[in-house]
């Protein structure tokens, strides 16, 4: 597994533990944001603002799927970066920070073990944590936590080995973390051990007076107790002097283990109850909380229902109590209808006095150390506010570690949100409370419960009776199979229903309105999204959307959304409203509009793709809506720009059938041009077309007609055909003054020159559609024009030129996600021209590999040809004949005449190559056939060099002689003399006949070849 470093600088190392080179600040920067969040999916937004900040680039998104593929390249493993609806998140991975978490917060059984583990730890440090990325916003938070817990390990590391009698010097700690109590109180002991009573005291003193100074508070009563001790130089004190030392110290789990004070009074009170299970999966949160805890006093852990903020909350107090001389308290608030009076009863507090409820609660907190857990706020927070806030500025010693669903809203409030589980953890906490081993089905209950703990508990207790296949298969009906709670759960609880209810129960209505409504949204919406389809008069949906983020019921925005079980509940709510059709039509209307005015031709294409991207959930949705052929059509243009061309032929099929005949006028016409668009992608994929309703179409729908069906297949069928109908297109486009028709019409017209060797209609046609599709800033448009430049390139042996553009258009090809494969081979071809095998098999493998997960055919075959040509070259003919033979049949399928005639070539070439001279010249003749079919004179030059060879196998040197010089001649002819990266087979047949005739001899014969026109019969071979 590769392993991660961010405790220092970032590193990368393999298996063996070599350094993996990530090049690039922005791939280096993309990774260390995704080692910030660990496993947890981070949106594309938030990456994009961290990468880039005020000044993105033009194509946010498709920038960012660029450095994500690079990043993968650079992993070596695809699967270490997984995409998903929420963002990009990392796969499991090895990474310093989680070890050091890990061993900070195990349990030891005694100090040396402690110690170790300890030990351990810090080892890991190579310097500052993200130390490459300390000015980045998004590593700061991390780094902030990281260091918190190197020092609080640190302190505890000290503590450890003063109790074992070891030497310690703290002072450069201390001098870089003077207000550090706890630095200082080992500081002072470690002074003190070594005779060093004066330097001890004004360890003290120079802190006392520091905190004064900046803060205006005074040292904790342990450590006044700890200075007393040392001022009266107490006996319990381990001294080197008197030759005492302590050696059984206290152990604890991790750095939130404490030491007592040498003055160190009674146990300290409170109710915290004893764990009765472990806490999976939040270690390192328990690491933060108590971290947040140290630093302020009132931090509140806000989430939704289930998630677990009550655990966490506890876990936490256990470990960061105040001193034993302190007191920790939870209060549970659920089933209260005062704040007062339930801290009151937990605390022992009378309320038989004049003074107030509240004052009375301050006066029995002040000047103690003490933590209150006050649980589960959220129905009575106005009340919990008042009251918190109150205690906090009466009881300097007071902390307060709050939960809810919705913070409290008070000054010198930290809010921490609690997350769900990630899916590892997920994972081990379902097994863990099943009894069972992970498996497909675990990971599917672990990912539709949305990592909650307790629907994960809830259904675990289900695993016993159903088997977890049987769960996970029950999940679409969540809130029957989830019932089986514990019985000693609070009543909301032990049901995902009741936790739900509880949830829902606190809203007032306008919020309910907007709760419900969104759940007839897929994968989230925007708040424009949100304003549209959950409207009502006199509701503001912008204020219900921040109050119910607030109350951790929806996730906040740019993008609004609710947990797969919040949105189930929601969605029943809606039947139970009435709305559910009327919502469904309106959430149909908003997307059709949204994707008729997407502008995916020109300067914005980029911008409006990544934003068809993230609603493509609730374009699906909105198929089912009353105007499906609008929307279909609407959509055609992305789903072909993102290669979903499977997705586009079976929602364009299905709109069809949905719109019965006679529908009216409009809708005839919408099906006759989604009619054109099923053609176009059903040839695409590289099958057979249904017929196009021509009679419904405008001038602009038969524009569109001629041109989509020859632009994806140009390279197939009747050439003359696709000739024409380019031709329609292009005036039909002229004459309509759509500039973008008139680019694309010259870029294919461009290509179909290729055809037919035409170098000069390829660069006057490539060359003006490049010009105006940059003017339009139209992404699609330019790779397409380049592709025609970068052929042209190509044929005049210009590698250089051609590996410009080739790379160029990969660049945006992968920014827009659009035809990468073929952009991959088209860069694998140069290589390969250019002799690096090595680097053409690895371009045309990648395009290999991402032309079978799209399905892409054609783009398949270019790799495929790739590949074959790269072993043949190198010797491996029948490797080079295995990858060609199949490929065949579907050329002929699909009337792929120059296709065959260069794949005929290979074959033949192949054979000649293994000796089989008989196959050679078949195969060779058949490819001559093809390529006098196709009309290029380049693919009749290459046949004729390919019975060259056949026929110097076959012992006919002078025969040999001539076919080469017959296809010298017409290469020249159309001016396109073999460059030096094609010359491979004609400069070893070459040497063949040369060698057979003599030099003289096979100038002459070479000459006369040169001297014949091409005939249609080459004669014997």
């Amino acid at each position: 597994m590769v392993r991660f470093g961010v405790l220092g600088p970032l590193a990368v190392w393999d298996d063996d533990g070599g350094t993996v080179r990530v090049p690039e600040a922005k791939v280096r920067a993309l990774l260390a944001d995704l080692l910030v969040h660990g496993g947890a999916p981070v949106p594309v937004d938030r990456l994009v603002d961290d990468l880039w900040g005020e000044r993105p680039p033009r194509n946010p998104a498709g920038t960012l799927q660029a450095r994500v593929s690079q990043l993968r390249r650079a992993l070596g493993d695809p699967r270490l970066v997984v995409h998903g609806p929420a963002g990009y998140r990392l796969a499991a991975a090895d990474v310093d920070a989680d070890r050091f978490r890990e061993l900070c917060l195990r349990q030891a059984a005694g100090a040396e073990e402690r110690a170790a583990q300890l030990d351990e730890a810090l080892s890991l440090w190579r310097g500052a944590a993200y130390a490459d990325f300390a000015d980045d916003g998004f590593a700061q938070a991390e780094i902030a936590r990281l260091e918190e817990l190197r020092l609080t390990a640190l302190e505890e590391q000290a503590e450890v080995r003063l109790a074992l009698g070891a030497r310690v010097d703290l002072g450069g700690l201390v001098a870089a973390h003077p207000l550090r109590e706890r630095l200082v109180a080992a500081h002072m002991r470690s002074l003190y051990r070594g005779g060093r009573q004066g330097e001890a005291l004004a360890a003290f003193t120079a802190l006392r007076e520091r905190l004064a100074d900046e803060l205006g508070v005074d040292p904790s009563p342990a450590l006044s107790a700890l200075y007393q001790a040392v001022l009266r130089q107490d006996p319990a004190l381990p001294s080197e002097a008197d030759g005492t030392a302590r050696t059984a110290p206290p152990t604890g789990r991790g750095p939130a283990a404490r030491e007592p004070g040498p003055a160190a009074g009674p146990p300290g009170r409170g109710n915290l109850p004893a764990p009765v299970g472990d806490l999976i999966g939040r270690d390192a949160e328990v690491a933060e909380v108590a971290g947040l805890l140290a630093a302020h006093r009132l931090v509140t852990l806000t989430g939704p229902g289930g998630v677990g903020k009550t655990r966490l909350a506890l876990e936490t107090a256990r470990g960061v109590r105040p001193p034993t001389a302190g007191e920790a308290w939870l209060v549970e608030l659920a089933g209260a209808a005062d704040v007062g009076e339930a801290l009151a009863a937990t605390l022992g507090v009378r309320d038989d006095g004049a003074a107030g409820l509240v004052e009375r609660l301050a006066g029995a907190l002040a000047g103690k150390d003490a933590l209150l857990v006050a649980d589960n706020c959220e129905h009575l927070v106005e009340q919990a506010a008042e009251v918190v806030s109150a205690l906090l500025r009466a009881a300097p010693g007071l902390r307060v570690l709050a939960t809810a669903q919705e913070p409290l809203g008070v000054t010198g409030e930290v809010v921490r949100v609690v997350q769900p589980l990630t899916e590892a953890a997920a994972v081990r906490l379902f097994t863990a409370r099943a009894g069972i081993e992970a498996g497909p089905a675990v990971a599917t209950i672990c990912r539709r419960l949305d990592g909650i703990p307790l629907a994960l508990e809830l259904a675990a207790t289900r695993v016993r009776a159903l088997g977890v296949e049987e769960v996970a298969h029950r999940l679409d009906d969540r809130f029957r199979v989830l019932t089986a709670g514990m019985r000693d759960a609070p009543a909301r609880q032990r049901t995902l229903r009741a936790t739900l209810d509880w949830s829902w129960e606190l809203l007032p209505e306008h919020e309910r309105i907007v709760l419900r409504r969104l759940a007839a949204h897929a994968d989230g919406c925007t708040l424009e999204a949100a304003e549209e389809v959950c409207a009502e008069p006199g509701v503001d949906v912008l204020d219900a959307l921040a109050r119910l983020v607030d109350r951790s019921l929806v996730t906040p925005g740019p993008r609004y959304g609710l947990l797969e079980s919040v949105a189930a509940y929601c969605a029943e709510r809606l039947r139970e409203a009435g709305e559910q059709e009327t919502i469904r039509e309106r959430h149909a209307r908003y997307y059709t509009a949204l994707a008729e005015r997407a502008e995916l031709r020109g300067s914005r294409q980029r911008e409006w793709l990544d934003r068809l991207d993230r609603e493509a959930a609730n374009f699906r949705l909105a198929l089912a809506g009353p105007r499906p052929l609008r929307l279909v059509n609407a959509l055609a243009w992305y789903w072909f720009l993102r290669g979903r061309l499977g997705e586009a032929r079976r929602s364009i099929a299905a709109a069809l059938a949905a719109t019965p005949p006679g529908a009216g006028p409009e809708q005839e016409r919408e099906a006759a041009v989604a009619s054109v668009w099923l053609a176009g992608m059903t040839l695409a994929i590289g099958e057979s077309a249904p017929a196009i309703r021509r009679d419904g179409l405008d001038r602009a729908g038969r524009a569109l007609a001629d041109w989509l069906p020859a632009q994806v297949r140009w390279a197939y069928g009747d050439q003359r055909a696709h000739e024409e109908a380019v031709e329609r297109a292009l005036r039909a486009f002229e004459e309509l003054g759509d500039r973008w028709g008139v680019a694309a019409a010259l870029q294919l017209r461009a290509k179909l020159a290729a055809v037919r060797s035409d170098l000069d209609a390829m660069r006057r046609d490539g060359e003006r559609s490049l010009a105006i599709f940059r003017e339009l800033g139209d992404g699609w448009g330019r790779i397409e024009a380049m592709d025609a430049l970068d052929r042209l390139a190509e044929m005049r042996g210009d590698y250089a030129e051609a590996a410009r553009l080739r790379e160029e258009a990969l660049e945006l090809a992968e920014e827009l996600g659009f035809e990468v494969a073929f952009r991959l081979s088209a860069v694998g071809r140069v290589a390969l021209l250019e002799g690096d095998y090595a680097r053409a098999d690895d371009y045309h493998e990648r395009a290999r590999r991402l032309a079978v997960e799209q399905s892409y055919k054609s783009a398949e075959e270019h790799a495929v040809l790739g590949l074959a040509m790269s072993a043949r070259r190198r010797g491996r003919h029948a490797e080079a004949e295995a990858l060609l033979l199949p490929w065949l049949g579907w050329l002929e399928e699909v009337r792929g005449t120059p296709g065959i005639a260069f794949v005929l070539a290979e074959l033949g070439f192949a054979a000649e190559q293994r000796g089989d001279a008989e196959t050679a010249a078949a195969r060779q003749r058949a490819g001559h056939a093809a390529a006098r079919a196709s009309g290029d004179p380049r693919a009749v030059a290459l046949a004729l060099e390919g019975l060259a060879g056949a026929e110097a196998l076959a012992g006919d040197a002078v025969r040999a002689a001539e076919l080469l010089g017959e296809a010298a001649a017409l290469r020249r002819s159309v001016g396109t003399p073999l460059a030096a990266g094609e010359r491979f087979d004609v400069d070893r047949i070459t040497a063949t006949a040369r060698a057979a005739l003599g030099d003289d001899r096979f100038r002459h014969a070479h000459a006369a070849g040169a001297t014949r026109a091409p005939r249609a019969e080459p004669g014997r071979a």
